[in-house]
């Protein structure tokens, strides 16, 4: 029932590969969970109880609310698709509530310090310091996700236009304006990269060797350039963060960061403006005679 499931998410559903990883990891813990402490080795036989059980499990061995709300959300969708297909009768996870997450405003570094780095000048000719700062830049200016800009190819780059081709979740494309500096610098690193290799990849970014990037590679170049700033996590989605909360706090309309972030719902891109709201605040207690 697992691989029916698993099928359907990803040929009907269009799941990109990370969340059926997930998906498959959350019900492979859950079915050894069932076997281990109540011999069951169905899932379709699973009750509210057993449910509950596993929930009160993966608390107690420190799991987050976050991951434990993600794990349960997979089995409601697991178990609502064995009712639909008639596996089951009844879904068992119907009623299982979903934890309470503290509320966490999204790390962004500060706009000057970031731009310090950005700026620092480096060798016109060397291909490697170039690609890292693009790449870098890139998820700044662009607010991409990291699996979108290790995807991203040459040919979605729109040069009499300025602006890219960005294909999202489920496939979801959408456009981003590019800057004639972002522009020019982009020039600069395909003509690098064209004297380095023989062969050129049809990806915009490349590794050492020429071949597309990976998550983790993206993940050491920002943390290694990023490294001086203090305080904050150095990871492409803090850079994601930083793009939606500068936009906002230079007067960027919601709706308008929605559809650059690529956001499904406003729901996901107001969770900025509290940032916006503690700068406000912070400049208030800084500046203001009475504030203090």
């Amino acid at each position: 029932m697992t691989n029916h499931f698993i099928q359907y998410i990803s040929d009907e559903r269009r799941y990109s590969g990370h969340t059926l990883k997930a998906y498959q990891n959350d019900l492979q813990t859950f079915s050894a969970f069932l076997e281990d402490r109540f011999d069951l080795r169905q899932t379709g036989q699973a009750t509210l109880p057993m449910i509950r059980s596993w929930v009160v499990e993966l608390m107690d061995n420190g799991y987050s609310a976050r991951s434990v709300n993600r794990k349960i959300s997979t089995l409601k969708s697991y178990y609502r698709f064995l009712v639909k297909k008639g596996f089951i009768s009844t879904n068992p996870a119907k009623n299982i509530t979903m934890l309470k997450i503290p509320g966490r405003l999204p790390a962004y570094f500060e706009q000057e310090a970031l731009n310090d780095i950005l700026d620092i000048p480096y060798p016109p000719d060397n291909f490697l310091d170039a690609r890292d700062f693009l790449l870098v830049e890139m998820l700044y200016s662009t607010g991409m996700r990291r699996i979108e800009l290790a995807t991203l190819r040459t040919a979605d780059i729109d040069f009499s236009g300025n602006r890219l081709k960005v294909t999202g979740k489920r496939n979801k494309e959408r456009f981003i304006p590019l800057s004639e500096k972002m522009m020019e610098k982009i020039r600069t690193y395909l003509d690098l990269r064209s004297k380095y290799f023989d062969h050129q990849s049809t990806f915009l970014i490349v590794t050492n060797k020429g071949e597309p990037i990976y998550p983790e590679f993206v993940n050491r170049t920002v943390k290694r350039l990023l490294n001086s700033l203090s305080g904050k996590k150095k990871s492409p989605h803090t850079l994601r963060h930083t793009f939606a909360t500068h936009l906002l706090n230079n007067g960027a309309d919601l709706n308008v960061i929605k559809e650059l972030l690529g956001h499904a719902d406003l729901s996901a891109t107001q969770v900025y403006t509290h940032n916006t709201i503690e700068q406000l605040k912070s400049i208030y207690n800084k500046a203001h005679p009475r504030a203090k």
